[in-house]
This record gives C-alpha cells, sequence and structure tokens, in this order.
C-alpha cells in the first residue's frame, strides 16, 4: 500500500487496469486451448453423423475418427492442425466416396483454412454455417449431388482464394455482390443449373486467374467487365444461354490460355489480329454459336495453340495461310461452316500444312463446301491422329489407299460427298479402327473381304447408299465388337450370312434394306438378342419369318416390308414386349392375325398391309389405335363382331354371289357414272402415288444445317404454335424445303404436331401441301425438338397476294381468271377432304394465310394443326375423334355456331370457304376496319 499511496489516483488505476487485464487474458488463453479443440472434435463428430451407411463397415476411410478423451482429432483422416495442436486448420476428405449432407456444425471450425469434400457423393443443400468460416482460403466441393443455391453469406468469406462447386445440382443465380473477393483467384461454377445474367461485379476482382461457369443455363451477354481482369488465364462459358457479341475488351487479355465459349449464341466477327491480342492462347473454342466472317490467319500464328474448335458456326472463305506453324497442335476442327477452296490453294494445301502437326489427333473438316480429290498426302497426316471428318463436302474421285498409313485412325468418316470407285484393300490395315462411315457416295465394286479381316474392333460400319454390288462378306462375322451397321439402299445380292447374324455385341441398328438380298432369313436371327433395330425390307426375302426373332427381346422396331416372305405370323412376335414397330406390309404371308399381337403395349405402328390375311381382327392394344394399325389391301379380315362361324360364312359367300349379280345388273345401266368415278379415282390414287413419301424422318442436326443455325433470314413467318424456315435439305439434292419448327414450350403445340401428322398421313392431293418428313428429337442442349418438313411453295401465301405484298415479275396482282382458278383449287381440296379422302377431315382453320401458291400459281391448302378427323362420315350427329368444344380456327373465318358449342362441322368448313371466297374477290378482309357497327363481310 506504501508504494501506491506515493502515486496518483489515475496512474494507479492504468497499473491496476494493466495486470487485471493480462491476468484475464492468461486465463482465457489457459482454458480456451481445450474449449477450442473440443469444439473442433465436436463439430467434425457431427460432420460424421450426418453421413449415411451406404458404404460398407460405416465409412472405413474414417475410421480413425473415434472420440474419446485420449483422442486428438489432428492424428484423423483428412485433418490438418495448426503447429500447436490447438485448433482445425485443414479438412480433406476428397475421393473417399463419401454420402449424406452437410453439418451445420462445420460452420463452427473457426480456424479451418481449407475445405476440400470435393469426388463424393454428397446431398443436401449447402450449409449457410459455410459464411462464419471467415478464415477459409480454399473450398472445393465439386462433384457432388450438392442441390439448393449458394448460400448468400458465402461472400463474407474474404480470405477465400479458390471456391469450386463446379459439378453439383446448385441453382439459383450467382450472387451479385460476389465482386467483394477481393483476393479471389480461381472460381469454378460449371456444371450445375444456375440461371440468370453474368455479374459485372466479377471484373472488380483484378486477382482472378480462372472463370469456368460452363454448363449451366446462364442468359445474356457477356459483361465487358470482365476485360479488366489482366491476369485471367481461363474463361470458361461454354454451354449456356448467352448471346450478343464478344465484348472487345475480351480480346485484350492477353494472359488468355483457355478462351471457350462454345454453344451458346455468340455472334459477330472473329478479330483479324486475334494472334496479336491472344498470342499465350492453347484452347480456342467457339463451336456451336453464329460467328461469320473468315479465319483470321493471325490464329494460324499462335505457335503454342493445341486446340482449334470452330465448327458449326457461319465462318465462310478460305482456311488461311499458317497452318504448318503449328507443331503441338493437338485439335483442328472448322466442320460445319462455309469454307471453301480458294483457287491455287485446294485441300492439298490443308493437308499438306498439317502434316508438320505431328501431334494432331483429331481433324474435323467435315460439312463445308471443299471440293476436289482428296490427295494421296493425306497418308503423311500425324500417326497419332484417331478421329478424321471430312464428310458432307464436295470430294469426288477415288478414296485414297495412302489411309492405310494411318495407323492411329479410331475413325474414319467420307459420308455424303461424291467419291467413287471401289473401297481399297488397304482400309484393312487400319486394325485400331472403330468407327468406318463411307455412306451417301458413289462408291462401286464388292466389299473387300479383308475388312472383316482387319478391322476387328470397329463398333460402327455405314456402307449405305452406295453403288456396291456382290455379297455380303461372310468375314464380316469376325467384327465381335461392332453395334452398329448399315450397308442399306445399295445393289448387294446373295443371302444374309448366318456369321452377320451371329454378332454378340450389335445392339442398335442392323440395317441390309433397300438391295437385292435372296433367300430365307435365317433362323440365326434369332442370336441378335440385343439389337433396337432389324431392318431387312425391300429385299427379295422369301419363305417364312422364323419364329427364333422372337428371341430378339430388345428389338424396338422390325422391318420386313416389300420383300416375298410367305406363311403365317409367328405368334412369338408377342413376346417382344419393347416393339414399337413392326412392319410386315407388302409379302405374301396368309393366315389369321395372332392375337398375341394385342400384348404388345409399346407398339406404336403396325403395318400389315397387302398380304393376303383372312379372319378376325383383334380388338385389343394396338388395335384399337387407328391412326398406329395399318391393313390396306387385306380384304379378307374382318372385325371380330362381323366374322360368324363357318355356316355364317357360307350364307354370307350366297349373299354375295346374289350382290354381286345385282350389281352387274346395275353395273349395265350405270356403266358411264362408274367409268367416270373410276378415271377420277385413278387420277387421285396416281397423284396419291406420286406424293407419297418414301424419305426417313430427319435430325436436328440435318434440320439445323439446312436453315443454317435457323438463320432469321431464313425465317418465312410465325404461326400460333411454331416458327417457318425456308432450308435445303442435302439428301434431298439440296433442294428448296419448308420447315416449321414447333415451339413446345407453348400449349397445344405438341397435340397440334400429332394432329398435322395424323392428318396429312392419310391425305395425298394435288391442292395440298405435301408433307416431306418429320422430325422429333432433341437439340443440343436436350430440349425437346419438333419440327414437320414441308414442300417449299414460292409464291407464299394466298393472303400476300390480296393484300398486294407479292405481285407477278411486270407488277401486277392476281387477274380474275387466277383468282378464280384459285377459288376452284381450294374447292377440289376442301371436296378431298370431306368425301374422297378415307377418313373425312375438316380442316377447321382455312383462310387465306393457309393456303400457298406453287410457282405455277396452284393453290394449296396447308396447316392442319387444328384439323379433325372424323371416325365415320357425318351425319346430323357428327362424331369426331375429339369431344372437346374448345374454340378452334381464326376470328373472321369461322362459323357463328363454333362459338355457341358446336363442334368442327363440314359446314363449318364451307362457311369459311365462302368468306375467304368474299375476301379473295372483294380483297377485303373479314376483321378490316371498314366493318363496324355491325357490319362485317358475310352481311
Amino acid at each position: 500500500m506504501g508504494f501506491f499511496s506515493q502515486l496518483s489516483l489515475p496512474f494507479a488505476f492504468y497499473i491496476i487496469l494493466f495486470l487485471s487485464s493480462h491476468c484475464l487474458l492468461l486465463h482465457v488463453s489457459t482454458s480456451s486451448t481445450t474449449l477450442s479443440i473440443t469444439t473442433d472434435t465436436e463439430a467434425l463428430i457431427s460432420f460424421k453423423s450426418q453421413l449415411s451407411n451406404d458404404p460398407p463397415h460405416h465409412h472405413p476411410s474414417l475410421s480413425s475418427w473415434i472420440h474419446n478423451s485420449s483422442s486428438s482429432p489432428c492424428n484423423w483422416t483428412g485433418v490438418v492442425c495448426n503447429n500447436l495442436g490447438q485448433r482445425v486448420i485443414g479438412l480433406n476428405l476428397s475421393g473417399l466416396r463419401l454420402s449424406g449432407q452437410l453439418s451445420p456444425h462445420i460452420g463452427n471450425l473457426s480456424f479451418l483454412e481449407s475445405l476440400q469434400l470435393q469426388n463424393n457423393q454428397f446431398t443436401g443443400v449447402i450449409p449457410e454455417q459455410i459464411g462464419n468460416l471467415g478464415r477459409l482460403r480454399t473450398l472445393n466441393m465439386s462433384f457432388n449431388r450438392l442441390e439448393g443455391t449458394i448460400p448468400p453469406n458465402i461472400t463474407r468469406l474474404a480470405e477465400l482464394v479458390a471456391l469450386d462447386l463446379s459439378s453439383n445440382e446448385i441453382v439459383g443465380r450467382i450472387p451479385r455482390d460476389i465482386g467483394t473477393f477481393t483476393k479471389l483467384q480461381v472460381l469454378k461454377l460449371g456444371s450445375n443449373n444456375l440461371y440468370g445474367t453474368i455479374p459485372p461485379g466479377l471484373g472488380n476482382i483484378s486477382s482472378l486467374t480462372n472463370i469456368s461457369f460452363g454448363t449451366n443455363t446462364l442468359s445474356g451477354g457477356i459483361p465487358s467487365e470482365l476485360g479488366r481482369l489482366k491476369n485471367l488465364i481461363e474463361l470458361d462459358l461454354i454451354i449456356n444461354n448467352l448471346n450478343g457479341i464478344v465484348p472487345p475488351s475480351i480480346y485484350n487479355l492477353s494472359s488468355l490460355v483457355n478462351f471457350a465459349i462454345a454453344s451458346n449464341n455468340l455472334w459477330g466477327e472473329i478479330p483479324k489480329d486475334i494472334g496479336q491480342k491472344l498470342p499465350k492462347l492453347i484452347i480456342f473454342n467457339i463451336c456451336f454459336n453464329k460467328f461469320r466472317g473468315k479465319i483470321p490467319e493471325s490464329l494460324h500464328n499462335i505457335t503454342n495453340i493445341q486446340i482449334i474448335r470452330m465448327a458449326y458456326n457461319l465462318l465462310e472463305g478460305s482456311v488461311p495461310l499458317g497452318l504448318g506453324n503449328l507443331p503441338f497442335l493437338h485439335m483442328y476442327n472448322i466442320g460445319y461452316n462455309k469454307i471453301d477452296v480458294s483457287e491455287g490453294r485446294g485441300l492439298d494445301f490443308i493437308i499438306t500444312s498439317l502434316t508438320n502437326s505431328t501431334l494432331l489427333n483429331y481433324l474435323a473438316i467435315d460439312g463445308n463446301r471443299l471440293e476436289g480429290v482428296i490427295p494421296e498426302t493425306i497418308g503423311n497426316l500425324s500417326k497419332v491422329l484417331s478421329k478424321l471428318y471430312m464428310g458432307e463436302n464436295h470430294f469426288h474421285g477415288n478414296i485414297p489407299t495412302s489411309l492405310g498409313n494411318l495407323s492411329g485412325l479410331s475413325l474414319l468418316n467420307l459420308s455424303h460427298n461424291d467419291i467413287s470407285g471401289e473401297i481399297p484393300f488397304e482400309l484393312s490395315q487400319l486394325e485400331g479402327l472403330q468407327e468406318l462411315s463411307l455412306d451417301g457416295n458413289k462408291i462401286s465394286g464388292s466389299i473387300p473381304n479383308s475388312l472383316g479381316s482387319g478391322l476387328q474392333r470397329l463398333n460402327h460400319l455405314d456402307l449405305s447408299s452406295n453403288e456396291l454390288v456382290g455379297e455380303i462378306p461372310s468375314s464380316f462375322g469376325n467384327f465381335q465388337n461392332l453395334v452398329f451397321m448399315d450397308i442399306s439402299n445399295n445393289k448387294l445380292n446373295g443371302s444374309i450370312p448366318r456369321e452377320v447374324l451371329n454378332l454378340p455385341t450389335l445392339s442398335n441398328v442392323l440395317n441390309v434394306s433397300k438391295n437385292r438380298l435372296s433367300g430365307s432369313l435365317p433362323e440365326k436371327v434369332g442370336s441378335l438378342i440385343g439389337v433396337s433395330t432389324l431392318d431387312f425390307s425391300d429385299n427379295l426375302l422369301s419363305g417364312e419369318i422364323p419364329a427364333s426373332i422372337s428371341n430378339c427381346l430388345s428389338l424396338e422396331n422390325l422391318f420386313l416390308a416389300r420383300n416375298s416372305l410367305s406363311g403365317s405370323i409367328p405368334k412369338e412376335l408377342g413376346d417382344i414386349k419393347g416393339l414399337e414397330t413392326l412392319d410386315l406390309s407388302s409379302n405374301q404371308l396368309f393366315g389369321s392375325i395372332p392375337i398375341e399381337l394385342q400384348n404388345l403395349n409399346a407398339l406404336q405402328i403396325l403395318n400389315l398391309s397387302y398380304n393376303d390375311l383372312e379372319g378376325a381382327i383383334p380388338n385389343g392394344g394396338v388395335f384399337q389405335n387407328i391412326s398406329a394399325l395399318h391393313l390396306e389391301g387385306t380384304m379378307k379380315l374382318c372385325l371380330l363382331s362381323t366374322c360368324g362361324t363357318q355356316e355364317g360364312g357360307r350364307k354370307m359367300f350366297i349373299i354375295y354371289i346374289i350382290i354381286a349379280i345385282v350389281i352387274t345388273l346395275i353395273l349395265c345401266f350405270t356403266i358411264g357414272f362408274l367409268l367416270y368415278v373410276k378415271s377420277r379415282k385413278t387420277r387421285v390414287a396416281a397423284s396419291s402415288e406420286m406424293l407419297k413419301p418414301h424419305h426417313p424422318m430427319v435430325s436436328y442436326d440435318e434440320l439445323r444445317r439446312a436453315t443454317e443455325n435457323f438463320d432469321q433470314e431464313n425465317l418465312l413467318g410465325t404461326g400460333s404454335f411454331g416458327s417457318v424456315y425456308k432450308g435445303h435439305l442435302s439428301q434431298w439434292n439440296s433442294s428448296a424445303v419448308a420447315i416449321k419448327v414447333l415451339d413446345t414450350l407453348r400449349t397445344g403445340s405438341l397435340k397440334s404436331f400429332f394432329v398435322e401428322c395424323e392428318v396429312l398421313k392419310h391425305t395425298r392431293h394435288r391442292n395440298l401441301v405435301k408433307l416431306i418428313t418429320t422430325c422429333s428429337s432433341i437439340d443440343f442442349k436436350n430440349n425437346e425438338f419438333l419440327a414437320l418438313v414441308y414442300e417449299f411453295l414460292c409464291n407464299g401465301s394466298l393472303e400476300d397476294w390480296i393484300k398486294g405484298k407479292r405481285r407477278h415479275g411486270n407488277g401486277s396482282g392476281l387477274d380474275l381468271v387466277e383468282r378464280l382458278n384459285i377459288a376452284i383449287d381450294i374447292a377440289c381440296a376442301l371436296d378431298y377432304l370431306h368425301n374422297d379422302n378415307e377418313t373425312p377431315i375438316v380442316h377447321c382453320d382455312l383462310k387465306p394465310s393457309n393456303i400457298l401458291l406453287g410457282e405455277d400459281m396452284i393453290a394449296k391448302v396447308g396447316d392442319f394443326g387444328l384439323a379433325r378427323l372424323l371416325v365415320e362420315r357425318p351425319t346430323i350427329d357428327e362424331v369426331s375423334i375429339s369431344s372437346t368444344h374448345v374454340l378452334r380456327g381464326s376470328i373472321g373465318y369461322i362459323p357463328p355456331e363454333y362459338g355457341w358449342g358446336e363442334k368442327a362441322s363440314f359446314a363449318g368448313d364451307v362457311y369459311s370457304f365462302g368468306t375467304v371466297l368474299l375476301e379473295l374477290f372483294s380483297g377485303k378482309s373479314p376483321t378490316d376496319d371498314i366493318f363496324t357497327g355491325g357490319l362485317s363481310l358475310t352481311t
């Protein structure tokens, strides 16, 4: 006390405060170590408790995680502590196949600097408590099954350097304030379900080196602010819904090594000086966009570049100089553009230049406008070249024998060119070849037997649509890895080798149709237990259908049409439960239809027409679906309810004779009328056969190329259920077609698609728009894609002519004679739909915009999306397939009774026709502004 008594009061107060504070800190430090490590231990045990018990032995990888008084978590698997063992600073459990949910107690590991949980099977959401880990520098939860959104408070992790949440199922938007990560270098959010725009605030994180947002559904443009990231090495935005041009500032990121923006809706031109602006590029990927212009020559001056991918754009011009400057090139893909061959520098220039790229393993120049003979120098390409795509160009001449030198080839595609000559023996030297596509050429001669001996790793073989002759080599039985084989549409003869029908791996397609194959279908066909499609149609096959075909339990499509098969239909076909299409038409089959076929619940098309079948038609399954069943030319068949006993059959035979005599007598008095009817129907039938489509369905990719990526320049118009584009399909000799792409998100579009397919399947008439083929597929973003392909009518719609939007070359519109002829054409079309078609049809939407004019000004009625097929010819109580009372048609053209709930009828079409006639000759639309005060075009 004496000492303190000599000090002033304030000074003594500070001394006491200093000493007390140090004592307090000492006490906290002493107890905090125990409490903190205990808290960390409890958090880890809670984390483990949330894991599921799916792995054997209850997570053997975490067997060291035992909680007792003597156990320290610092010795546990994947746990890292600081030097004094006082706190957990790292947790690395990557690749341990752990499953379950993430415990929120993980937020109690407040000293944690690194959390790595990638390559596991975690589910549930990311706990919000992650935002409490203020010291965290690395957060990696990639390749799991995490759901929910990115926690908003994750931006509180101010020390974060690397954030990787890629390959999960995370939804929502990228946080707007993500720009607050001032130290972030790596940001990977790819392969999730993120949507919305890319936050411009990312441009504020000057430390960023890697941005990976690929495979999401992000929209909007690429923010120009990203051009401020001078340290950026990787920019991966592939497979999103981004649009617009690439901001010029992005091309100033001289540090970029990986620039990948493929599979978006971006456009513009590639800068001519891209090679100078992005000199460090190793990966350049802009596939599946709408870039125009030419390939910059400077791109070929980036000597270290390894991958150049520019396929599926609108690039044009020739391949520039400089390809020989790329010694490290691994992939060069310029497929499906408009690249041509400049004069003086043909295909030989491209091939010769690439011989310096000794690491090249992928070359795709397909789908362009290249032409000429494929040079023999192609055999000098890289020995590691694995995939070579050259299809869909205009190459001619023979297949170079030097291709046999490319021993590393696993894929060779020369399809859809004008290549002639024979298949060279040297191709059999490509022992590693897995896919060979030579289809759609003019290749002649026989198929070398050596192919089956040398190409034993082949899994895909397509030689279809050529001029091949001779027999199918029995050596094809050596294709023990074959999954797909199509040798259709050639001139092959002989029998089907048993060896071909004994391929154990054939699981996709075996197509030998449209040849001259003869003999019977071997019993060995039952060995193809995994095949999904068998097509033997359009040959000279005879004998019975083997019952062993029922062993093909994976079969979905079976085509045996247009052969000389006889005998009865095997009842065993009813055992193929997954069968969707069965076509046995135009053969010599007899007997009854097996009742077992009605048990095929997956069957969508059954065609038994033009055979000698008799007896009762089963009344279950597919036989209840009129649109799926084809029994034309089978006059001896009868409905189950009308087929009587044998005695009844005799009585009916006598009745038939009496009726025949009566008809003969009547015929004498009405021969003139019948001759008229017969000649008229003959013309209709001839027209029907002429217009009958024989084309297969087209793919989404073919339609995309035909319309140049559905370019707006090819847009003809839009309607209730989609848009119509003009296109040119290569398999139809590049003739113009009209492609109606349905908006699958619009209510009723799917029903409209099926209705239009159903209607036009039953109709063939010169005054109806011809449906060529259809497409039911998915696009490159895995969305449903539906389209109808029609003949293209160059003179547009009648509506355009009435309104004066179209005129003849001399400037004149429709004269009186043309209007009268158009009216007659429309009347003929309606007469056919109502009276002459096998199944009566009500159009329901007749109006000038649905009437198209061909080159010779012949009018054709189209757009049957609202049509009605009538079960029977209309009576007072007309019956249609649908009983709905939704208002159908267009205002001004539909009859008033439709608005009162009346069903669609022939009378309704006649009313619409009358309105069209009034508009045709008066030039006034029924919805014209002059019709007010109760006035209308029809009153």
